[in-house]
Parts: structure tokens; sequence; C-alpha cells
């Protein structure tokens, strides 16, 4: 059998970012690599300097090519938009399929078989929640619809984003492929006297006690929904007088209205937002938490909620898109359209001990269902049809 070389797009690792999309390739890319060592993996990024991939080290792999181009990735994307050129797998010395594990505009020869991974449909679902840019980026100039429809096969993250492409673009439900999120060893519950919990919180000056938010800080996650329900809580709960909410992660777009929110609450003081957290902090941030909050209107999947899980730490998630699918009766699920609920929610989980207990014990079995394993095994799968 002769060698099989799968080219694979990279781009969206340039920024060095780590949300849940980076997060989704940097687990599953090595594991891929790994595994099939018989594979030629061929990378394609675009950048003027050559970028550091942040916790991927492709080095140690014999069977993996870096191929790289200055071209700007904006008039890239045009020219494969309107023309259909230049062919991304002739740019990178050839490929047998391509690998697109986000929905980015590319042009491919007709001989090469294409994979794509769809994340969610959040700008067709709420494009109230994307800035004019954004929405004009991620509807037209990456033009999904089309590319969807065009690809061989697609993979996507969870039931819920397999059913919007079915309903919303008319894609049949054979061509597409579920892949689960894994989630890290690392996250795991810590013990009381761990070093590192003591680090964490004085590195993010966190309180003693708080409710966590954690994850990129834009309106389509409800934050200014947490802020008022923690606003509500704390005017008629006495027991939570002593609580703290910590919002952490990077701006997304349009957050003003999410700082300001915070800066006319009458709990301002009690309201800290922490900035970016490094990607070796992100256990200690959940285990210190009291509860972890993650009210979002809508998710293609939802790892934070998974990673808390894992954490041991109690979940309040919303009752949308894919988060019941995750949280699988491991979570409390309010609507996130309802403020009072929410807080309700919060008073529950805080003043029961017996239910954070619950909680915390559901959560950290729940996890033990997801895999990164599987998801990149099943990933391979799609990419090789003729191994089924």
């Amino acid at each position: 059998m002769s060698s099989i070389t799968i080219g694979i797009d990279l781009r969206v690792l340039v920024l060095g970012k780590r949300t849940g999309v980076e997060e989704y390739l940097l687990n599953v890319l090595p594991r891929m690599i790994a595994g099939n060592p018989e594979i030629t993996f061929r990378l394609f990024y675009n950048a003027f300097r050559k970028p550091k991939f942040q916790n991927l080290d492709i080095s140690k792999y014999p069977n993996v090519e870096t191929c790289s181009r200055s071209i700007p990735n904006r008039p890239l994307f045009a020219l494969n938009a309107l023309f259909n050129w230049p062919k991304i797998d002739k740019l990178m010395g050839g490929c047998d399929m391509f690998w697109s594990p986000h929905i980015l505009n590319v042009a491919l020869s007709s001989n090469v078989r294409h994979v794509i991974t769809v994340h969610d449909l959040a700008f067709e679902r709420y494009p109230e929640f994307f800035s004019k840019e954004k929405l004009w980026w991620h509807k037209y100039l990456m033009a999904p619809k089309r590319r969807l429809r065009h690809a061989h096969h697609i993979l996507t993250v969870s039931q819920s984003t397999k059913s919007d492409l079915e309903h919303l673009y008319k894609i049949p439900g054979e061509k597409i492929t579920v892949t689960p999120l894994g989630v890290g060893s690392e996250f795991m519950l810590m013990a009381k006297i761990d070093t590192r919990l003591a680090a964490v919180q004085k590195k993010y000056h966190l309180p003693e006690h708080f409710i966590l938010y954690f994850g990129t800080i834009e309106p389509r996650k409800n934050i200014t929904g947490l802020i008022q329900a923690f606003e509500i809580l704390k005017s008629y709960k006495l027991q939570a007088t002593s609580y703290k909410l910590v919002i952490a992660g990077s701006r997304g777009w349009l957050y003003e209205e999410i700082f300001d929110a915070a800066r006319r609450s009458p709990h301002a003081r009690d309201i800290h937002f922490t900035g970016f957290i490094e990607n070796e902090d992100k256990p200690a941030l959940y285990n210190l938490a009291d509860v972890f909050v993650y009210p979002s209107f809508f998710e293609g999947f939802g790892l934070p909620v998974l990673e808390a899980m894992a954490c041991g730490v109690p979940v309040i998630t919303a009752n949308r898109s894919s988060l019941p699918e995750v949280a699988g009766g491991a979570a409390l699920l309010v609507d996130p359209y309802r403020t009072e609920e929410l807080s309700t929610a919060l008073e529950n989980v805080l003043g029961d001990e017996a239910l954070r207990n619950a909680l915390s014990e559901k959560g950290s079995m729940r996890t033990k269902t997801f895999s990164w394993d599987y998801c990149a095994d099943a990933s391979m799968s799609a990419l090789l049809p003729s191994r089924n």
C-alpha cells in the first residue's frame, strides 16, 4: 500500500490563543500523528514570522512536515472564495486528503478528499452576538454553507451542532460524524494542601470564596445575566454575603456592555475580572471555586463545563444547545434568559452542602465518558473511511 499524505490546516494556532478550537486541535493532532506513524502529515500555515505553536512539539515526529507561506490570510481567503485559487494542496506540495479543523475557506484540487470540523453555527443562530465584521467573516468570506455542502465528510463536536447542520444547511446526517471533545488528565480534584492552589490564588488576586465564570468575555456567554443573578443573590440571600463573583478569561468581541454592567452594579466591589488565565493555572482556578457557572445562550460543546466537572466543582449551566448534552444530568440546568432562575440555582448550591457534594461526584463520573483518544480515533476514521 502506498504512503498516504494528510494535509492539515494549522492556521487556527498561529495567533497563540487557547480557546475551544485551539484546545481541540492541540489535543487531537498529536494523538493522530503518534497513532499513525505510517501516514505523512503535512501541516499548512500562513504567517509573516514563524509562529511558536504553544504546547505542540511537532519536531519530535518523523512523519510530520510543515509547509508555510507568507501570503496574508485575508487576501488568500478572498482569492480562495472568489476564484477557487490558489490550491492549498499545491502550495503545500500535495496531499491525498485535507482536514480543516475549523471552517476556514480553502481551495483544493478536485482529487483531494476534504473533511471539515464544525464546532458551532452560532453566527447563524445568534447573529446579534457578533460584530458586523465578525459576522461578515463567518458567513460570507468563509462561505460555510457552500464549503460544507462540497466537503466529502463533516465532523462535529456535539449532536447539537450536527442537528443544526441538518436543519439549517440541509446536510444529510450520514455525511456527519459526531466526535465529542475530551478532557485532559490535568483537570482533577486537587488536595487542599496543594501549593499550586495558594500560588494561583495569589497570582490572580482571588478571594477566599467565589462563584466562577471562565471563558471568553462576549455577549453570547450571558455574563451580563450572571452579573444580574449575582446582584439578586447578594441583595436578598444572607448566606451569599461572603461570596464574590470572579469572571476569568480573555476579551472577545462586543465586551464593553459586560464591563459596564459590572461597573454599574451595586456590588461592583465584589466582581473581579482576572483577565487571561495561563493554561497551567486552569485546574487550580476551577478547584478554588465554590461553584462554576456557565450560563451561555449557545455553545457548540462547552469545554469549560467538562473541565470544571473533572475538577470536582459543582456546575450550573444553561439548558440550551449542546450544554445539556455535555452535562448529562451532572449539573444544574437553568434557562439563561431567566436571571431569577439562575440566582435560585446559585442559592441552592451555595446553601446546600449535600447538593454540592452530589454534583461534584456526578460531575467527576460524567467526565470519564469523554476522551481525547476517542475524539482523535473517530476523526482519523472520517479522514480514512477505508479503515471502517
